[in-house]
């Protein structure tokens, strides 16, 4: 390609993974790899650093990243542009409704007034949004690092 030339802008989907770098993160990107000896393909997944100064995404959210034109540093190659589904979250792309395993939750809650709720039954309108256990189950927002050493004293909860 000549240096006049226009650069694809290539859009791809991936999760969100702990990182370790200042206003990036590390992304998971899942694609199939044709084998050609059994012509069949299997799941390969690439990892990428994209460049996130506004820390759009949590661990585990399913985001679109973009290729940028020319790399930022050596590592990052990508930038965030949107989180598509946060995680816990999952919301059918075609219909828009929320889904539980493979139902939606309007069927499951049609089920449960025709055939009564279970009381031990989780309920997801009383559910508390993704947030509500900061500081207390949820430390994903905190800054990671590298565990170099083991040390019975200093318990490094936030190591990767």
């Amino acid at each position: 390609m000549t240096a006049a030339g226009k650069q694809v802008l290539r859009y791809f989907l991936g999760t969100c993974m702990p990182s370790t770098k200042q206003n990036a993160t590390k992304i998971r990107i899942q694609r199939l790899e044709l084998d050609k000896n059994l012509l069949m393909y299997f799941k390969e997944h690439e990892f990428v650093y994209a460049h996130d100064p506004e820390k759009k995404c949590n661990i585990g959210d399913i985001v679109l990243v973009r290729m940028l034109p020319e790399k930022l540093t050596r590592f990052i190659t990508h930038q965030v542009v949107n989180v598509v589904y946060p995680l816990g979250d999952v919301t059918d792309p075609i219909t828009g409704k929320k889904v539980v395993v493979s139902r939606y939750r309007d069927d499951i809650k049609e089920d449960n007034q025709l055939y009564g709720e279970n009381k031990n039954a989780f309920d997801y309108d009383k559910a508390p949004p993704r947030g509500i256990m900061k500081d207390k189950r949820d430390f994903t927002y905190q800054e990671t690092y590298v565990k170099y050493h083991e040390d019975p004293n200093d318990p490094q909860p936030y190591a990767v």
